[in-house]
């Protein structure tokens, strides 16, 4: 029989010749050689077997337990312990681009039975290792460091993921700012991230542990300079420097005019400088830092517009706008809150009573509503209720009233101290003012307005409170009158060019702004815009909407104003101002319309990621 054949044929013509054994005629298919049966060729086996990798590393990892087949061993020496530890070069190769660099290479380890490895425990080693087999690593809160490190230092990038993860877990105040240098000295960048942004996030908690007191001057001047410190207040910053000093005044003492420099004393109060100046012993040595301190007073106290904006802190926590109470048929109590860019609106706690002309400010992060009323079918009652809310528990808390009831009252805010401004008790329309201090949970009255004022706009520019147009009881109102805190007194500005009562005002940049309200006759789109370096009042561009009644505030650069009543129907509808472009553009609605909300805009609630 002829061998020859094609070369190409993927499998030869024949089976072998049966045994000697075999008779002729034993097999079905004859005697000698077994001929295949014709295929068409048109056939393809592909064949998977799963978990073949998985089952070959069990094999490969039981063959290093038993030390077979190995054909390299470590040996690791750190901090006087040594161990050897045997594995199969290929199996390391395989996780590790510094052991595969190191065994084929050309290195001269590749060619080494015994490889010495300097740097990392044994007992590391060991977990790493095992990792390389097992795809498995286990390792507690103690140790997991060094594990981290081991396998940063081989590139065993899955190992570093899962550290990784793991520790962002663990962040606290307490190792906030250990975990962040550890990450930087191995180049950990996510974690370093990771850690950095808790910092920033909770620095009122990690400014009180001992990690904090262990910083450097240059760490800690580099912390303080960050935009993104989410503090109450600017003086949680400035106390912090000044603990840190005295933590070892001897040898701290010299960096404090540095530090000072750092903190952003114009976002402090003059009365915290004041307190300062008088009463701080690390300043008695330091002239140059009482100087500035006094240089900073004086600018606040004399409100002088570049002092009063200077750049304050910008904290990586999303803010959304708030919207409180209002009417539609009746008072509501809804509470709701709206991020720009969303969709939807997150519906929170509501209100304790049903109000509707109330207003709203926030303080520290915390959102109060004061006055308004309670409009129901049962009957009106006049409120001189302040509540506030905090949105990390998404509850309500009563705190100390106002001395009287204010309905379609005004607030503003300067040093931490609210204002609550004019505002009726059924047919009392209120110039009356009065002051609450959060801290002290106490009012206590100031200089009257020289009108009384429902329905009034109320602003706060360059530590200066704007009263703004309103009803007296008889007129609606274009005056505007302007409260000096150091002096406890009202001072008359230029009018707006149109009477306004139920406008929105609000303090964007350099400017006040008035939008809308209701002259007598129908309800405004209108804006114009107050410029107190000139005293003068500039008309801007329309808003879409007519809108009395309306809720207004400030995000990130743009003017919000939302809801309000346009003479016929009370509106959902929302709109922001672009102060540079001069243009408005429709935003989502509210749920429902309302008129006489308290509008304002703080963090977003705890709860927020769960409902949106």
């Amino acid at each position: 029989m002829s061998e020859d054949r094609d070369c190409d044929s993927p499998c030869p013509p024949y089976l072998p010749t049966p045994s000697p054994g075999n008779q002729c005629g034993s097999e079905p298919w004859g005697c000698g050689a077994v001929v295949l049966p014709s295929m068409r060729g048109a056939g393809v086996l592909d064949y998977s077997l799963e978990g073949h990798a998985v089952s070959a590393f069990t094999v490969l990892n039981d063959l290093r337990l038993r030390r077979q087949l190995c054909d390299v061993t470590l040996r690791v020496r750190a901090g006087g312990d040594e161990k050897d530890v045997e594995a199969h070069k290929v199996v390391l190769a395989s996780c590790s681009p510094v052991f595969r660099a190191m065994f084929t290479a050309g290195l001269k380890e590749s060619a080494m039975e015994v490889v010495t490895i300097e740097g990392v425990h044994p007992k590391v080693m060991e977990r790493l290792v095992e990792f390389a087999y097992t795809a498995r690593v286990s390792v507690g809160e103690r140790c997991v460091l060094h594990v981290m490190s081991g396998a940063a230092m081989y590139q065993m990038d899955a190992v570093v993921t899962a550290c990784c993860d793991f520790l962002l877990k663990q962040l606290d105040p307490s190792n906030a700012i250990g975990i962040a240098s550890f990450a930087e000295h191995i180049g950990c960048t996510e974690l370093q991230r990771g850690a950095r942004d808790y910092i920033y996030r909770h620095f009122s908690e990690v400014c009180k542990q001992e990690e904090f007191y262990n910083l450097s001057h240059c760490q800690l001047l580099t912390l303080i300079s960050r935009d993104e410190l989410n503090v109450r207040c600017e003086s949680e910053v400035y106390n912090a420097c000044l603990e840190w000093v005295r933590y070892d005044c001897a040898n701290r003492r010299p960096y404090i005019h540095a530090l000072i420099n750092a903190v952003r004393c114009h976002s402090l109060t003059p009365s915290f400088l004041q307190a300062q100046l008088q009463k701080c012993e690390l300043l008695r040595s330091d002239s140059a830092c009482k100087d500035y301190l006094a240089r900073v007073f004086h600018e606040l106290t004399l409100h002088q517009p570049s002092a009063c904006a200077a750049k304050g802190r910008t904290p990586a926590v999303p803010q959304l706008v708030y919207t409180v109470g209002g009417y539609l048929r009746q008072s509501l109590p809804s509470v709701e809150a709206w991020c720009p860019g969303r969709t939807s609106w997150l519906r929170l706690s509501d209100l304790p009573v049903p109000r509707s002309g109330l207003a709203s400010c926030v303080v520290h992060g915390l959102l109060y509503a004061a006055g308004g009323r309670n409009n129901s079918p049962d009957g009106n009652t006049d409120s001189s209720a302040l509540d506030c809310f905090n949105p990390m528990s998404n509850q309500w808390t009563r705190r100390q009233p106002m001395s009287v009831a204010r309905n379609r009252v005004g607030l503003g805010v300067i040093d931490g101290l609210i204002y609550a401004v004019g505002g009726s008790h059924g047919c009392m329309h209120h110039s009356s003012v009065e002051r609450y201090d959060p801290e002290r949970d106490e009012w206590s009255r100031v200089e009257p307005m020289s009108t009384a004022r429902i329905g009034v706009g109320v602003a706060v520019l360059n530590r200066l409170l704007y009263a703004v147009g309103g009803f007296d009881g008889v007129h609606r109102l274009s005056s505007v009158e302007c409260y000096h805190p150091e002096n406890d007194a009202w001072l008359p500005v230029a009018s707006m060019g149109t009477v306004r009562s139920g406008a929105g005002v609000v303090a964007l940049d350099r400017y006040i702004y008035a939008l809308g309200g209701y002259d007598g006759v129908e309800q405004l789109d209108s804006v114009e815009r107050y410029d107190p370096e000139t005293d003068i009042w500039t008309p801007v561009s329309h808003m879409r909407h007519r809108r009395s009644a309306l809720g207004v505030t400030v995000l990130g650069g743009k003017i919000y104003v939302l809801g309000g009543y346009d003479g016929q129907a009370f509106l959902a509808s929302v709109e922001s101002y672009d102060a540079e472009l001069d243009t408005w553009t429709e935003e989502t609605p509210m749920a429902s319309g309302r008129s006489g909300a308290g509008v304002s805009v703080t963090m977003e609630p705890c709860l927020a990621r769960l409902e949106y």
